[in-house]
């Protein structure tokens, strides 16, 4: 443990324990009041922290803060942040893995009376470039473990603060700047048609009005202790974290792309986590790693966003939770949050097997409009329009398309109008069925994803004329994407050249998962691309760089049957590239959890990342076995030698000494 984690107090093991043994039954439960919202996030957070000063406030990893701690923290970086920029509201970069850092960071920008612009380190840099010159920060923030990272991202214009650096020793009291609920508080974005990200900007009484709606509705108490499976580049990072730091709750970050899926199950349970958010995809993943007798008593509400939730899905998650725990899905946007929600129940009537995403949560209409801008008779599908008082205030240095999604309300209140592009259904008894995207835009693995910003992306790459994706549905429901692409000369260029281009750009989740070539692309009647007559693609191994070398062994023999289960086609060579064949890291997840029962073998998930080649994943497995062996006989020959006297193990260790020796 380093001295700045002595700095921020870490907690006692008697405090954690403490704090571990909670009982929900006696949890002290309040009332987020709607006057609460008419004040700045940093005001209730330090009123938590004068009420809950010893609480866990965050735990990643093995390191535990309590609210005093990273309130310390915070209030240091905030007056290291005015020295350098002054007190003019500005966007403040962070680039910050998932953890402690970036939270500290967040409520520091905050005290600051600044606005915090997320950027993930994970992100290909042509991406976080783009984010940060509409963003057009002048400060920086990084760590030891993303400073070089920032230094590459970052000009001479561009101040970097390294929180690393930061004096913990002194006394840090908080800021005395003015942060109303009016002031800006983050810009958060989001896939763009324009093929740039847009960022979509929120105030702190928004975000306020966001965490009563739901801490109000789960009951959030002292005892929680919140999983943080999303980014905090996504609206879903924000609710977490500021429901549990606001009503003294502890927020768990977990990493799933790093840490994968296997250790996810691992973790839920030995963290005792009550509350969790997490995508339908990431939901199926997860539960197909799982034991039958795999069990997790603690949880006390699963929420999902972002995707179509099945009653397969949800009868499949109840065999593993209580039956206390309740089962909410919900819909929303980064520019709405989440404005509906449905509680699932064990007899809920569901219609084609889709959950319905609910009813509208307070302060929130939600409406559906014909292409007239009229609403929609009941049971008709409509276009979902979100009205309140409590939408994002719009895009960033972007008020055409801000004044185009953002409508005034024709009911003369303070309210406005936003248009989701999502179409949907209202059912006779209220509640909404989400029906996915009118647009040209799909969901991702939870992920808002505009098709036309890989288009475009593709555009840029050699020997590419024309080029169309759209989102199609794999087997288990799940969707994938497939690019068609019309080649200016033949031959056509490979797969992973095209892949090569894409990653420069875009996070995992934008690159598509299939690749065709067509010698042009179907037209409708009236001249506009055809997406309906596109080819479904044949999942055969992909004409991708690598030349095909058939598996020989019967180790790679295995690893390539794996592969072939997991990515849907037909042979797997065993120098092809598992991302160039089409994986992401949910899918590495399950080839290495379809593994260990195999070679009974631990990989981590960073081995297929390491070396994604079935050759490759041949090596690991040896070397993990054979340190397994070397640790076998280790342990065995101090069992030997614990059974000997001191004179009989000084014999032995002289007798092996000169053995080596000669």
């Amino acid at each position: 443990m380093n001295s700045r984690d002595n700095l921020l107090q870490e907690l006692s093991d008697e405090q954690r324990n403490s704090h571990a043994k909670s009982s929900h039954s006696s949890r002290m439960l309040s009332e987020f009041r709607k006057e609460d919202i008419e004040q700045s996030l940093p005001a209730r957070f330090e009123e938590i922290v004068r009420l809950y000063p010893d609480r866990l406030a965050v735990k990643a990893g093995d390191r535990s803060f309590s609210y005093q701690a990273v309130n310390h923290a915070a209030n240091c970086l905030a007056f290291a942040i005015l020295a350098q920029c002054g007190e003019k509201g500005e966007p403040i970069g962070l680039i910050l893995e998932q953890g402690v850092d970036v939270i500290v960071a967040i409520l520091a920008v905050l005290k600051a009376g600044k606005i915090y612009v997320p950027l993930d380190p994970l992100f290909p840099q042509l991406r976080n470039k783009d984010v940060l010159q509409d963003s057009a920060p002048r400060l920086v923030i990084a760590n030891n473990r993303t400073l070089s990272l920032a230094q590459e991202l970052t000009d001479s214009t561009t101040s970097l603060l390294n929180i690393d650096d930061l004096d913990l020793s002194r006394s840090c009291t908080s800021p005395l700047v003015q942060t109303t609920a009016d002031t800006l508080a983050y810009i958060l974005y989001t896939s763009g048609s324009t093929g740039k990200p847009k960022g979509v900007v929120q105030n702190h009484r928004n975000v306020l009005h966001l965490v009563m709606r739901h801490t109000n509705r789960m009951h959030v108490t002292l005892a929680d202790r919140i999983a943080l499976l999303r980014s905090f580049n996504v609206h879903g990072g924000t609710l977490l974290t500021f429901t549990a730091l606001l009503n003294g709750a502890a927020i768990f970050p977990f990493d799933t792309k790093r840490e994968g899926v296997q250790q996810l199950a691992h973790w839920l349970a030995r963290e005792e986590i009550t509350l969790c958010r997490m995508g339908p995809s990431l939901l199926r993943h997860f539960l197909v790693i799982l034991r039958s007798d795999d069990w997790y008593p603690k949880v006390r509400e699963i929420s999902f966003s972002g995707e179509p939730l099945y009653w397969t899905d949800v009868e499949q998650a109840r065999k593993h939770f209580s039956n206390n725990c309740v089962l909410v899905n919900s819909f929303g946007s980064t520019e709405v949050s989440s404005c509906c929600e449905f509680i699932i129940a064990t007899d809920s009537p569901i219609e084609n097997g889709v959950v319905p995403c609910g009813y509208p949560t307070s302060d929130m209409e939600i409406l559906l409009l014909q292409e007239d801008g009229r609403e929609t008779p009941v049971g008709d599908i409509g276009e979902i329009a979100v009205r309140s008082r409590f939408l994002a205030l719009g895009y960033w240095r972007n008020p055409e398309l801000t004044h185009a999604k953002f409508l005034p309300s024709t009911t003369g209140k303070e309210e406005r109008l936003y248009l989701t592009g999502d179409q949907g259904r209202r059912l006779p008894d209220g509640r909404f069925v989400h029906l996915g995207r009118k647009d040209f835009q799909v969901k991702i693995r939870g992920y808002r994803v505009e098709l036309s910003e890989i288009e475009s992306t593709l555009l840029t790459a050699e020997n590419v004329k024309e080029a169309v994706v759209i989102g199609q549905e794999e087997p288990n429901s799940e969707k994938y994407l497939v690019a068609y692409v019309v080649p200016e000369r033949q031959p056509p260029p490979n797969i992973t050249s095209l892949r090569r281009v894409l990653q420069n750009r875009l996070p995992d989740y934008m690159l598509p998962s299939a690749f065709v070539f067509l010698d042009k692309l179907p037209l409708t009647s009236n001249g506009k691309i055809d997406r309906r007559a596109l080819p479904v693609p044949e999942r055969t191994r992909p004409e991708i760089a690598q030349s095909f070398v058939a598996p020989r062994t019967l180790e790679e023999k295995i690893i390539a049957g794996i592969w072939t289960q997991v990515l849907g086609l037909d042979q797997v060579g065993i120098h092809d590239n598992f991302f160039d064949l089409g994986g992401h890291s949910l899918k590495a997840t399950q080839v290495i959890s379809r593994m260990r029962p195999a070679f009974h073998v631990e990989l981590p998930l960073r081995a297929l990342f390491e070396t994604p080649t079935v050759a490759g994943l041949v090596e690991s497995i040896a070397q993990s076995q054979e340190q397994s062996g070397a640790q076998t006989e280790i342990a065995r020959l101090i069992a030997e030698v614990e059974i000997l006297s001191e004179d009989e193990a000084q014999r032995e260790f002289s007798r092996l000494q000169h053995e080596t020796i000669h």
